[in-house]
């Protein structure tokens, strides 16, 4: 799997743009804003549908415009697959495999396997339960479209109960025959997200931390554990006990939406005990494990993007980091960086090939 050619037309800052790339490695480099973590983003858009970095498609147009197109041309299984991207005012999102519109958005999820790493993702560990959701989310969701339709469907049920119980609250009147059918429709689609999240925690989590043993070379044990209050009652169960703190509070209490998972090293939260080096090499740990996990089901390595990955690392992290990704069968994977000529010296004193662009205001060229 890879990516052999991309256009841009009034993405984000890229009034029109077009790149042919390596098949294994390629470097953005420049300075910060000048839109290496753009072409990335325009990558994954491709592969998933949606931006990375924006929940919004109305702030992706390059400024004073009001469209924008991305195109791609992927290898993938020995054949060429053309992916097309159009968003325009006043007109529903197009998404289009070789000049055949999708009827849903979703119905592309997982035939481009996309991993990528950015610097927010800190987040991850820092933050609150609903990023980790979305990176169990992101990954399951690329496996499996079943997975992917329960989550539309309970996140939509869920949406209609919370707006349901809001209006409740405010008027001090409950419907529970409505409360009861929205409840029957969260039940099968939100035990079966459970059930999905719980069987790919228990074998991720060992992939996770063995990753982290090779790219951190360090003594320290991690490990990622899944909570849910579905693991001591069943669903409906749970709704049932939790309606009158809803009625009250005006939203859903309890359900998979508040699912999370608890990271740990050397038996403490890695949230209050891990170095700020500690984490990244984490997160990058978390993705390059969702990476081998994505490869491993799907007999297909995903396009790996990695967006300023060197910054905050000692020396020796980035050594066994590159050391990590060239011995290892990742396929294609792109890198942004601020200083070309340190990811030169790094990839060239390893003997690999690489395709490097030097990105200025919007603009691509290859060094």
């Amino acid at each position: 799997m890879f990516l052999d050619h991309l256009k841009l037309t009034n993405f984000k800052n890229y009034r029109s743009a077009e790149l042919a790339f390596h098949d294994q490695i390629n470097c953005f480099t420049g300075k910060n804003g000048m839109g290496k973590t753009n072409l990335l983003d325009a990558v994954y858009y491709l592969c998933m549908g949606k931006s990375y970095f924006s929940n919004s498609d109305q702030h992706l147009p390059l400024h004073g415009e009001d469209f924008f197109r991305l195109e791609g041309r992927f290898s993938r299984l020995e054949k060429w697959e053309r992916i097309v991207a159009k968003v325009q005012p006043r007109k529903k999102k197009e998404l289009e495999r070789n000049d055949t519109a999708y009827n849903r958005i979703s119905e592309h999820v997982g035939l481009i396997p996309v991993v990528i790493a950015a610097p927010d993702d800190a987040v991850i560990v820092s933050e609150g339960s609903e990023s980790r959701r979305r990176f169990l989310d992101n990954t399951l969701s690329q496996l499996d479209q079943a997975y992917l339709r329960n989550l539309i469907q309970y996140n939509q049920t869920l949406q209609q109960r919370n707006a349901a119980l809001k209006q409740m609250a405010e008027s001090r009147s409950a419907d529970h025959s409505l409360l009861d059918i929205y409840d029957r429709q969260l039940h099968a689609p939100g035990a079966e997200i459970f059930k999905a999240r719980k069987a790919f925690l228990e074998e991720f989590s060992l992939e996770m931390a063995e990753v982290y043993r090779t790219i951190a070379a360090a003594q320290e044990t991690v490990s990622c554990t899944y909570q849910s209050s579905l693991e001591r009652e069943d669903f409906a169960a749970l709704l049932g006990r939790s309606r009158e703190k809803d009625l009250i509070l005006g939203r859903t209490t309890t359900g998979i939406h508040r699912d999370d998972m608890v990271f740990n090293m050397d038996d403490r939260p890695l949230k209050l005990f891990g170095s700020q080096g500690q984490t990244k090499t984490f997160v990058l740990a978390l993705k390059f494990a969702q990476f081998s996990f994505l490869k491993g089901k799907k007999s297909t390595p995903p396009i790996l993007l990695l967006d300023d990955i060197f910054a905050k690392l000692d020396q020796d992290r980035i050594n066994h980091l590159l050391t990590y990704l060239l011995n290892g069968e990742f396929g294609q994977f792109f890198i942004t960086d601020t200083d070309e000529n340190r990811v030169a010296a790094l990839i060239g004193g390893l003997g690999a090939e690489c395709r490097q662009f030097r990105i200025m205001e919007g603009a691509a060229e290859v060094i």
